[in-house]
C-alpha cells in the first residue's frame, strides 16, 4: 500500500530538473503553481467545457421544453453546481493536494481517492476513442464531396436520403412515389426504412461495426492510428504538466468558442434555421413540462456532469493554484461560462438541424439525435448540405477534437498529480517518463475499444462508470468533509484563504452544502437506480456478460472504498472506537503546504 506523507526532497537538483513543473517565480516552490492566472481560469475553463455541453445538452433541452428547461436548468445551477464546484476548487487549493491526499482530512474515506483514480482511468479510455472518432471524421472532410455526402461504393442496398415509399396498387407495389404524391390514398402508402448516408458511413466504414459484443472481430486501423497519434498529441501537452498544459490551453479553451460563433453565423443565415431555434428555446417551448419531475431531475443530472463533479480534475487542478488565489469568484465564473456555452452551441446545431429537416420537409423533431447520434450522424449530415461542406465539417469536427483534448489533459492530470504526490521524490524529476508510461497505457487499454465491437465497449464504460459512480463519490464528499470533517472547520479553512465573511455569507452555503446539495444528489441516484434500464447501442442488446462486465467496473471503481477503509482500522491503534475516532479526524499531514500559511491553527 503507498505511503502518503512523504515530503519531496528540497534537494536542488530535483527542483530545477528541466521536467519538474517548477518555475522559478512560483509560491509553491516544491510542487509548483500555474504560470498565471489566465492559465489556471483557461485550464478550469477547458476541462468544465466538455463533449456533453455540444452533443447531450441540446437534446436535453429539446426533449424537456426548449427554452422552458433553461430555468430548472440554471436553478440547479445555482442549488448544486456552484456550491460543489466550490466546494472542490477550495479543497484542492487549501491542501495543494491531489484527489488522494486531500482525504488526509478524513483518513478513512481515503479509499474514495483511489476510487477517483480508478474513474480517471476509465475516463481516460473514454475520452481517447472519442478524440480518435474526432480526428478521424476530420480528416476525412478534407475531400470533396464529404464522404457521408450519398450512398457511394462503400454503402449497401439499403443506403437512401429518404425513406423509401411504395403505393400499394390492387395488391401490387409501385414504386418511385413520394409522401406528396397525391394519386395514391394516403392508407395505401407503405413506407420501407432507409438508412441515410452518414448512418451507414459511421456504421460501415468508421466504425465498420460487427452484429454485436460477442463479435469483437479485428482491430479496425485507422481507427487505432488516430488513436495512437491522440496518445501522443496528449503526452506531449502535458510533458511537464501544468507547465506546459498551460500554455496549450491559450488555444484548446479558446479556438472551440470561434468556431461554435462561425457556425452559427453561418446556420442563422441558413433557410429553416428559425425553426430549429425556435424548437430549441423559441416560441415552441413548452412551460407545462416544468410540472414534470423528469425534468427537473433531467436538468440536475445535466448540470452535475457538465461540470465534472465529482472527476477529481476540479481538485487536481485547483491544487497548483496561489494559497490566496479567491477560487468563489472563479468557480462562480466558470460554472457560468460552462452553462452559457451549452446554450449557446445548441442554438448554432439547432440551426443547422433547422435547415436540415427543411432540405428534407420533415419535422426537426425527426431529425435530432443525442451523444453519438448528434455528432457523428445528424450534424456530419446536415453539414453536408451547405456550400463549401467540406469547410464547415472540418471546423466542426476540429472542434469536437479540442473540447474532447481538454478533458483529456485534466483527466490524465489527475492520474499523475495522485502518483507524484504519491512518490516525489522518485516521480516529480521523472514526469516525462511518468506522463508517456501513462498515456501509453491508456493507449493499449483503449485497443479493445476501436475492434469492430469497440462502439459497444465505449458504450458500456460511459453508461456504467458516468452514472451513479460519480453520484456516490459526490455523495462521499460530501459526507466527508461537510459532517466529518465538520462544516465550520471547513469553512475556517477557507478563510484563511480568502479571508473572514459574516455568517450570513456563510448560510447559504451551509445550506447547501449540508442539505440542498446532497438531497439533490440522493434524488438522482434513487430515481436513477429504480429506473434503471440496461444500456444498448441503438436496437442492439448487450449480453449477460456484457452487462455483468460492467458491473464489474462499477464495483471496480467503488470497492476501494471499504477495502482502503478497512485496511486502515485494521493498522490503527487502540480499541476499535478509538481507531474509528482518529481515522475520522484530519491526520497529522493535513494542513496547508507552506509553512507560512499555516498560522497558528496547523503550526506544529
Amino acid at each position: 500500500m503507498w505511503k502518503y506523507g512523504s515530503h519531496i526532497s528540497k534537494d536542488s537538483a530535483v527542483i530545477t530538473d528541466q521536467n519538474s513543473p517548477v518555475d522559478d517565480g512560483d509560491e509553491n516552490p516544491e510542487r509548483g503553481n500555474w504560470t498565471n492566472k489566465t492559465e489556471y481560469f483557461l485550464s478550469m475553463v477547458g476541462f468544465a467545457v466538455g463533449l456533453g455541453n455540444i452533443w447531450r445538452f441540446p437534446y436535453v433541452a429539446y426533449k424537456n421544453g426548449g427554452g422552458a428547461f433553461l430555468i430548472p436548468y440554471f436553478v440547479m445551477l445555482v442549488l448544486c453546481g456552484i456550491p460543489l464546484f466550490f466546494l472542490e476548487n477550495a479543497i484542492g487549493q487549501f491542501c495543494s493536494q491531489g484527489p488522494i491526499n486531500m482525504w488526509r482530512a478524513v483518513p478513512i474515506l481515503q479509499g474514495v481517492g483511489f476510487a477517483t483514480v480508478m474513474v480517471n482511468a476509465l475516463l481516460a479510455i473514454y475520452y481517447n476513442v472519442i478524440i480518435a472518432y474526432s480526428l478521424l471524421y476530420m480528416f476525412a472532410s478534407f475531400q470533396s464531396p464529404l464522404p457521408w455526402s450519398g450512398c457511394f461504393s462503400w454503402a449497401d442496398s439499403n443506403c437512401a436520403d429518404r425513406p423509401t415509399v411504395y403505393c400499394n396498387v390492387s395488391g401490387v407495389l409501385m414504386g418511385n412515389w413520394t409522401q406528396e404524391n397525391s394519386t395514391c390514398p394516403s392508407s395505401n402508402l407503405i413506407t420501407v426504412p432507409t438508412q441515410s448516408p452518414s448512418e451507414q458511413y459511421w456504421d460501415r466504414v468508421a466504425l465498420q461495426r460487427s452484429s454485436g459484443l460477442d463479435e469483437t472481430g479485428p482491430v479496425v486501423w485507422h481507427l487505432a492510428l488516430c488513436l495512437l497519434l491522440s496518445s501522443m498529441l496528449v503526452a506531449a501537452a502535458l510533458i511537464r504538466g501544468i507547465k506546459s498544459s498551460g500554455k496549450v490551453v491559450y488555444f484548446t479553451a479558446t479556438f472551440p468558442y470561434l468556431v461554435i460563433v462561425i457556425l452559427l453565423i453561418r446556420g442563422v443565415t441558413l433557410e429553416g434555421a428559425k425553426d430549429g431555434i425556435e424548437f430549441y428555446i423559441g416560441s415552441k417551448s413548452n412551460l407545462t413540462k416544468l410540472t414534470e419531475g423528469q425534468v427537473w431531475k433531467d436538468a440536475a443530472t445535466q448540470t452535475f456532469y457538465s461540470l465534472s463533479i465529482a472527476w477529481g480534475g476540479v481538485v487536481t487542478l485547483a491544487s497548483y493554484s496561489n494559497f490566496h488565489n479567491n477560487m468563489l469568484l472563479d468557480s462562480v465564473a466558470v460554472t457560468l461560462i460552462n452553462h452559457g456555452t451549452s446554450v449557446f452551441a445548441g442554438i448554432a446545431i439547432f440551426s443547422i438541424l433547422g435547415h436540415m429537416a427543411h432540405v428534407y420537409g420533415k419535422p426537426v423533431g425527426q431529425v435530432v439525435k443525442e451523444g453519438f447520434g448528434l455528432a457523428f450522424i445528424a450534424y456530419p449530415a446536415a453539414l453536408a448540405k451547405l456550400p463549401i461542406s467540406p469547410l464547415w465539417s472540418i471546423l466542426f469536427f476540429f472542434m469536437l477534437f479540442i473540447v474532447g483534448l481538454d478533458s483529456q489533459f485534466a483527466t490524465l492530470e489527475t492520474i499523475t498529480t495522485c502518483l507524484t504526490d504519491a512518490f516525489p521524490e522518485v516521480l516529480k524529476p521523472r514526469r516525462a517518463f511518468l506522463t508517456f508510461a501513462t498515456c501509453a497505457i491508456i493507449f493499449l487499454l483503449g485497443l479493445p475499444c476501436v475492434t469492430k465491437a469497440g462502439i459497444y465497449w465505449v458504450t458500456l464504460i460511459d453508461q456504467f462508470t458516468t452514472s451513479w459512480v460519480l453520484l456516490i463519490l459526490a455523495l462521499m464528499e460530501i459526507i466527508g468533509f461537510c459532517y466529518i470533517y465538520g462544516g465550520n472547520r471547513l469553512i475556517k479553512d477557507i478563510e484563511m484563504m480568502i479571508g473572514k465573511k459574516t455568517f450570513g455569507f456563510w448560510l447559504w452555503w451551509r445550506a447547501c452544502w449540508f442539505f440542498i446539495s446532497p438531497c439533490i444528489i440522493a434524488g438522482i441516484l434513487i430515481w436513477s437506480l429504480f429506473t434503471f434500464v440496461p444500456p444498448s447501442y441503438g436496437s442492439v442488446q448487450f449480453p449477460a456478460w456484457g452487462l455483468a462486465l460492467g458491473w464489474c467496473m462499477v464495483a471496480f471503481v467503488l470497492l476501494w472504498i471499504p477495502v482502503i477503509a478497512v485496511y486502515k482500522l485494521m493498522r490503527a491503534k487502540g480499541n476499535p472506537w478509538q481507531c474509528l475516532k482518529s481515522l475520522c479526524s484530519p491526520s497529522e499531514e493535513w494542513h496547508p503546504y507552506l509553512d507560512i500559511h499555516r498560522g497558528e491553527r496547523y503550526s506544529e
